[in-house]
């Protein structure tokens, strides 16, 4: 890949995204790994190139597909939540969508597992991963209800999108003492941000902050 590119100039550049970070920690966000890896994941490969210049503003933007990148803080609170324990083994990322947050959890864990419906998005991501030399994710395109038993269990599960409900079937792959990040709701408005601890056979939903995702949806687009 083009360095330049790689790096970015004006908008997408260097001091740009220590301006996000800088952001980020006001906002709240504490833990410097995480802090240190968003400031070092170019954002702006992830969108298409007439967005560049908004890569590194702290908003959600679209991709296509009628789905979105996530806003940087949300990337980040979620990591940050994933990591409190600090197991970084097996991450299980239901929604890979451009591939940002996959990115940024490639850096924090051994092993990404990413699950994505819509094949476009699929394989543009595989693309831009491919791309930046990130070896530990494996992508699969399936239906993210299902989770990815054969690799279960996972010490982490992140939802980037939506479900009314928390799918039965990612709670049976979290591992003992896993944690998952998920939103959950239907509201347009809104939805609620929980951490899911796993002891055993029981589990523990602690509420986060409202946040706002698109749904999650069952089946697969080609």
């Amino acid at each position: 890949m083009n360095a330049t590119r790689l790096s970015g100039i004006g908008m997408t550049s260097q001091r740009t995204r220590s301006r996000l970070v800088q952001w980020l920690l006001d906002e709240g966000i504490q833990n410097q790994e995480v802090l240190r890896i968003m400031e070092d994941t170019p954002r702006h490969l992830f969108i298409d190139e007439g967005l560049s210049h908004r890569a590194y503003e702290n908003t959600a933007l679209p991709i296509g597909q009628g789905q979105t990148i996530s806003q940087p803080y949300i990337v980040a609170r979620m990591t940050e939540l994933l990591l409190e324990t600090g197991k970084t083994g097996k991450v299980l990322e239901i929604g890979t969508g451009c591939g940002y947050q996959t990115a940024v959890l490639a850096k924090t864990c051994k092993t990404v597992f990413s699950i994505e419906r819509i094949r476009k998005l699929h394989m543009q991501a595989r693309q831009t991963l491919q791309q930046l030399n990130l070896h530990n994710v494996q992508l699969l395109f399936a239906d993210g209800f299902n989770g990815w038993q054969q690799n279960a269990p996972f010490d982490g599960i992140i939802v980037t999108a939506a479900p009314s409900d928390i799918p039965e079937k990612l709670l049976l792959q979290m591992a003992n003492g896993g944690r998952m990040i998920i939103p959950v709701g239907t509201q347009e408005s809104y939805q609620e941000l929980y951490l899911i601890e796993r002891q055993d056979d029981k589990f523990r939903k602690t509420f986060i902050e409202k946040v706002k995702f698109v749904p999650l949806v069952g089946g697969v687009s080609r």
